[in-house]
């Protein structure tokens, strides 16, 4: 996406092509009809395109681009007169991806993310929640106490969530 909004029109094409296949699987999984979950992909496309000035680099592609298909779904169910319910936990499981494509656009996320957290905080946090450490190991590895990991990691995770509700490093 972040290509694409720069103006390469091949990343773009292969941006759209990509989330066809993403968005019909989510589509298909919650309605018994090909043809509208087919309808819901292009509606939800084309929203995408419409509205990509909208989307802040700054927080995952992945969610943003959920967050609309979710939309467009409540709207098709809406307009059908079907009550059903679509929590918005509905598609965590999207956001975590099976595949390997999709692991890697979420790995992204992440890394941009992570990318805006000082090192030592980054560093805590992939050793200790990413590669598995214990905070003594992690202490260990970069010549610092036990207690500062822990403080990092604290400080670390409560600046990525600020980050992702749209909130900025000063929230923490």
């Amino acid at each position: 996406m972040l290509k694409a909004l720069a103006g390469d029109q091949a990343a773009y094409g292969a941006l759209l092509a990509e989330l066809s296949v993403l968005l019909k699987r989510f589509f298909e999984r919650r309605l018994s009809d090909a043809s509208e979950a087919e309808d819901l992909v292009q509606d939800t496309l084309l929203a995408i395109h419409t509205r990509r000035a909208t989307y802040d680099p700054a927080r995952p592609f992945t969610a943003w681009a959920y967050a609309i298909a979710r939309y467009k779904l409540i709207d098709h169910l809406r307009r059908r007169r079907v009550r059903a319910a679509v929590p918005l936990d509905d598609a965590v499981h999207e956001l975590f991806a099976p595949d390997d494509h999709e692991a890697a656009m979420a790995s992204a996320d992440l890394e941009r993310l992570m990318a805006t957290l000082p090192e030592a905080q980054s560093r805590a946090i992939r050793d200790v929640k990413l590669q598995g450490l214990t905070s003594a190991e992690a202490a260990a590895r970069s010549g610092v106490n036990e207690g500062a990991v822990k403080v990092r990691v604290h400080r670390g995770l409560k600046a990525l969530a600020a980050l992702v509700r749209g909130g900025s490093h000063e929230d923490r």
